[in-house]
């Protein structure tokens, strides 16, 4: 580098006695604006990175920047479009992050609903059991009470559900009869024919509303009255 510099300081001198002696040149001749504008040249040189300072070099260096300027225009406006669709990736990233956090903030605060609900459910199916079970073993004690009183076994509680049962079945025959028995009191032609008819229709509808009766009638009057029973 020092022999470089010898080199250039050399050349230096060399250049200026020539401009010296042939055209009686000198730095110290020119004005402080030709001065100015020869540092100004010198300054231009040395930031484009120039050869020399001839018009042909500078014009190569500035195209060379142009070129570096177009480039550096062209990606950052890629950038920018890069950078546009990331924020717009971004912000609808967050707006579905935060539904997803208010679609999860409603379904805890409904699995808590569910649960109460589900508690309670839960406590009152158990309460009914054990009511369930209170009621069925004092049925039963009952039963045995009244059994042990002479009672008959035909008022028990399952004896008289399938009595009730029975009546309700006897009750579900009648309904067609009757309605036989009104389409026999429309009709018409073979008046004899149909009075036979009517005549066994009277008779099963009264046969079965005196099989209700009698079930009715055990029932009513076959239960003790309240007064003469005594439970613990």
């Amino acid at each position: 580098m020092k022999q470089k510099a010898a080199e250039y300081e050399a050349e230096a001198n060399y250049l200026q006695d020539l401009l010296t002696e042939s055209l009686d040149f000198s730095l110290t001749s020119l004005s402080s604006e030709g001065t100015g504008y020869l540092n100004e040249l010198v300054n231009s040189a040395m930031t484009l990175e120039t050869k020399d300072t001839s018009l042909a070099s500078f014009i190569s260096a500035i195209n060379d920047l142009t070129w570096d300027l177009y480039d550096t225009e062209s990606k950052n406006r890629e950038m920018e479009l890069e950078l546009i669709s990331i924020k717009k990736k971004l912000t609808a990233a967050l707006v579905l992050e935060k539904r997803l956090q208010e679609d999860l903030k409603k379904t805890e605060e409904h699995l808590e609903v569910e649960k109460a609900k589900a508690e309670s459910r839960s406590q009152n199916l158990k309460f009914l059991k054990d009511k369930s079970e209170d009621f069925k073993i004092r049925i039963k004690a009952a039963e045995e009470q009244l059994s042990a009183t002479g009672l008959d076994q035909s008022l028990t509680h399952q004896s008289l559900v399938n009595l009730s049962e029975k009546l309700a079945e006897l009750e579900q025959e009648i309904v067609p009869l009757k309605t036989k028995l009104e389409s026999y009191l429309d009709l018409t032609p073979n008046p004899s024919l149909a009075q036979v008819k009517i005549e066994e229709a009277k008779r099963e509808l009264d046969a079965l509303e005196a099989e209700f009766s009698s079930q009715l009638d055990m029932l009513t009057l076959s239960m003790p009255e309240p007064s003469k029973l005594r439970f613990t």
